[in-house]
C-alpha cells in the first residue's frame, strides 16, 4: 500500500512562478510515488477573502488548469475541491470543540499574517480557527505524510497535538499522527525583491503571456550597487541571478562570471532570463489553453475527485461518529 498525501492551495487569484517552484513541480514528482489527494481549499479562501467572493469560482477552475498543465494527472492524483466534501466542516467543528484557545493563538503565522494583511479584516472568528480546519484537512484522509516548509511545521505540530487530544479524550485510535514531508524550496522573491505575493502583485504567473513575461522580468531589481555597465556586479544580492539558479542552474557559473566581469549589463541579462521563462512556461501554456476550451472536462474531472475524496472522508467520519459516542 502506498502512503497517502494530502495538499492543497487556496484559489485567492492567478498562479505564479513561486507556486510552480515552491509546490506543483513537487505534487507531480509525490503523484508517482504516493496515493495523493490535491484540494482546492476554498473554504480557507474565504478565510480571508470572504468580503468579496466574485472571482472565487473562476480562480478554482484557472488553478485547476495549471495544476493539470503543469503535470497533474487526474488518474494518479484525487483532484477535487474543498467544499464539495461536506465532511471537512463536521470533522472541523468537532475538533474545534475540543481545542484550546491558547494553543491557536499561539500560532505564529497567525501572528505573523495580523501583522502583514492590513488590507484586509481577518481578526474573525473564522481565521483564529484555520489551524483546525487545516488539522480536518489532513486527518479526515488519514494522511501519512503532508508537503510542508520550515515555516508550516508549526502547523503540523499543531494538527498533532489536536490529534493526541481527540485520542486522549475519546480513548479513540481512528487517526494517525502525519509526518512533515519537508520540501526544498527554490528561493524565488518577486520583481520587487519582496516576498512573491498575489497581494503585492510583484509576481510572473504561470499564465502570462510572453510579452508580459518579457515586461516583468524587464521591470525586476537587480543589483542596486551596480549603477554603470562596466561596474561589476554581485550575483549573490541580484534577484536575476536568483532565478537564473531555479530555472537555468546549467547556467549559473556563467550568469555568474559575465555579472562579475560586468561582460554584460543587467538589461542583457534580464533579456536573456526572459528568453528562459518563456520557453519553461511555453509547453505549460500550450496546454492551458487546449485545457480552458474543454470546460466540461475539468468539471468531470473535479466531480469525480470529489467522488474520490467524499467516499475516504464519510468513512472516517463513521469512525469519528463512533468514537465520540454520536451514534
Amino acid at each position: 500500500m502506498k502512503k497517502r498525501v494530502l495538499s492543497g492551495m487556496r484559489p485567492t487569484g492567478k498562479l505564479h512562478l513561486g507556486h510552480l517552484v515552491g509546490a506543483l513541480s513537487n505534487w507531480v514528482q509525490l503523484q508517482d510515488k504516493y496515493e495523493v489527494f490535491y484540494m482546492v481549499a476554498d473554504w480557507h479562501a474565504l478565510l480571508s477573502e470572504y468580503e468579496d467572493t466574485t472571482a472565487l469560482k473562476e480562480n478554482i477552475y484557472d488553478n485547476v488548469i495549471d495544476w493539470l498543465a503543469c503535470g497533474l494527472d487526474p488518474d494518479k492524483a484525487t483532484i477535487f475541491i474543498q467544499s464539495e466534501v461536506k465532511e471537512h466542516t463536521e470533522l472541523h467543528f468537532l475538533l474545534s470543540t475540543l481545542t484550546p484557545l491558547s494553543w491557536l493563538q499561539r500560532c505564529p503565522t497567525y501572528k505573523e499574517q495580523l501583522r502583514e494583511i492590513k488590507n484586509k479584516n481577518i481578526t474573525t472568528y473564522g481565521f483564529l480557527g484555520y489551524p483546525v480546519l487545516q488539522t480536518a484537512d489532513i486527518i479526515l484522509y488519514k494522511a501519512h505524510c503532508v508537503p510542508v516548509g520550515k515555516d508550516q511545521l508549526p502547523h503540523l505540530e499543531l494538527a498533532r497535538e489536536i490529534i493526541r487530544r481527540f485520542a486522549h479524550l475519546f480513548k479513540s485510535k481512528v487517526f494517525i499522527e502525519p509526518e512533515p514531508m519537508l520540501t526544498r524550496t527554490p528561493k524565488l522573491l518577486g520583481l520587487d525583491n519582496r516576498k512573491m505575493s498575489k497581494s503585492y502583485d510583484n509576481a510572473i504567473n504561470i499564465s502570462d503571456e510572453p510579452d508580459i513575461v518579457s515586461k516583468k522580468v524587464m521591470s525586476m531589481i537587480t543589483d542596486p550597487a551596480r549603477i554603470k555597465l562596466t561596474d561589476p556586479g554581485h550575483p549573490e544580492v541580484c534577484n536575476v541571478c536568483a532565478y537564473f539558479d531555479v530555472f537555468a542552474s546549467q547556467k549559473k557559473k556563467e550568469v555568474q562570471d559575465w555579472c562579475t566581469s560586468a561582460s554584460k549589463g543587467c538589461t542583457e541579462c534580464k533579456k536573456i532570463l526572459a528568453e528562459i521563462l518563456i520557453e519553461r512556461l511555453k509547453p505549460v501554456q500550450e496546454k492551458r489553453k487546449e485545457l480552458t476550451a474543454q470546460r466540461s472536462k475539468i468539471e468531470d474531472i473535479l466531480a469525480k475527485g470529489a467522488d474520490r475524496a467524499r467516499q475516504v472522508a464519510e468513512s472516517t467520519m463513521e469512525e469519528v461518529r463512533r468514537d465520540i459516542g454520536l451514534v
